[in-house]
């Protein structure tokens, strides 16, 4: 088929190098430069983890996820995603029902071994950490980051080396689509601009994105300082260790506020209070650390938190990629099969097209507070 793709974040990127790679004529468009810099794939890092909650069918894709990036290092001979580890601290003890102890619990009964901390241990192994408010959690040493920034501009180098026909400079407007036997909208939080019936199924949501600078880089390693969520379906708040730059990002994976992505991406004040705020009360010696860059990272949000690829029922040569929620990056070797999967007439159940979904909170459990 004469296959287009419109958006090269990565949904666009891993379904266009898939597209092509099952023999199909491929043209990805994109307003370009790409990698995009408002696209939500685009910054320094993601984060790759196996924990979700109770969610046994994600966990399995997230172990599926991994083994891809480990293949990716090796295929593409470079190190994209970095396997330091990732933290989950809770303030409160696990148990069953929070994120961290059903983690915890389907983790082991899949065959991971995953380390229980005490505040004790805590204390010990990560410093930077208050260990009189954290006093409970799990370390995993299968996960970590990915330069994702790098990784869309690799993923799209790949797809150009198969053979797909990379467009940039295409404006995408209403009701204004190329000819093609099918089309790929994979234009993440601006999908329900281009497709004003998509309206109510997609909301744009603003996470506040934070890059500061240490005054003690050498407490901030990947070894005593891992990737983290900071009882994460309280408090939004994750992050990853000192990046070569030498900044550490920490991120907000809450309920945002509703934004248009063409609008400013500036931090609010009250944004940036908040960070504060939970500086202090977590990390004291980051607390007057200096912001040397922030940003709004803009999430397409599905009302229940699964993403979105499926084909159009009135036209099914039109199929949707999108719908991330924030949480998508991780899966990127899945995600361009699921994709081609969607354009071949095969849909995955989870992510069927599906308008009259409307639950009042994401069924994604690291980010459990309400959507609406």
């Amino acid at each position: 088929m004469d296959v287009v793709v419109a958006g090269g974040g990565i949904f666009g990127a891993t379904g266009a190098l898939e597209l092509k790679r099952r023999g199909h004529r491929v043209r990805l468009l994109d307003p370009g430069p790409l990698p995009h810099p408002l696209a939500a794939s685009t910054d320094i890092s993601k984060i790759v983890r196996l924990e979700y909650g109770a969610d046994e069918p994600y966990t399995e894709m997230a172990e599926r996820a991994l083994a891809g990036w480990r293949r990716w290092n090796a295929e593409l001979g470079e190190e994209l995603f970095h396997e330091t580890g990732v933290l989950f601290l809770r303030q409160t003890p696990l148990r069953p029902g929070t994120f961290e102890g059903d983690s915890l619990e389907i983790l082991k009964n899949r065959g991971h071994s995953l380390q229980r901390l005490s505040s004790a241990q805590i204390k010990s192994r990560y410093p930077a950490w208050n260990s009189d408010r954290y006093v409970d959690g799990i370390f995993n040493a299968q996960g970590g980051w990915v330069e994702s920034a790098r990784a869309v501009t690799r993923l799209i180098r790949e797809a150009e080396k198969a053979g797909v026909e990379l467009c940039e400079g295409v404006i995408f407007k209403q009701g204004e689509l190329p000819k093609c036997d099918a089309i790929v909208l994979a234009l993440g939080a601006w999908t329900p601009f281009v497709l004003p019936q998509a309206a109510d199924w997609f909301r744009p949501h603003g996470m506040p994105v934070f890059h500061l600078r240490p005054a003690d880089p050498k407490a901030f390693t990947a070894d005593q300082f891992p990737v983290f969520g900071a009882d994460i379906s309280t408090t939004g708040y994750y992050g990853f260790p000192i990046h070569q730059s030498g900044v550490v990002k920490i991120a907000n994976h809450g309920a945002g506020r509703v934004l248009d992505p063409s609008s400013s991406r500036a931090v609010s004040a009250a944004e940036t209070a908040g960070l504060r705020t939970f500086l202090k009360t977590t990390f004291p010696s980051l607390a007057t650390a200096p912001i040397v860059q922030s940003h709004i990272c803009v999430y397409c949000d599905t009302w229940d938190g699964h993403f979105w690829i499926a084909p159009d029922p009135e036209r099914p040569s039109c199929v949707l990629a999108t719908g991330g929620s924030g949480h998508a990056f991780k899966f990127a070797p899945l995600l361009g099969g699921l994709i081609a999967d969607a354009v071949e007439g095969k849909v995955a159940p989870r992510f069927r097209w599906r308008p009259d979904s409307r639950p009042s909170k994401s069924d994604e459990a690291a980010r459990s507070q309400s959507q609406a």
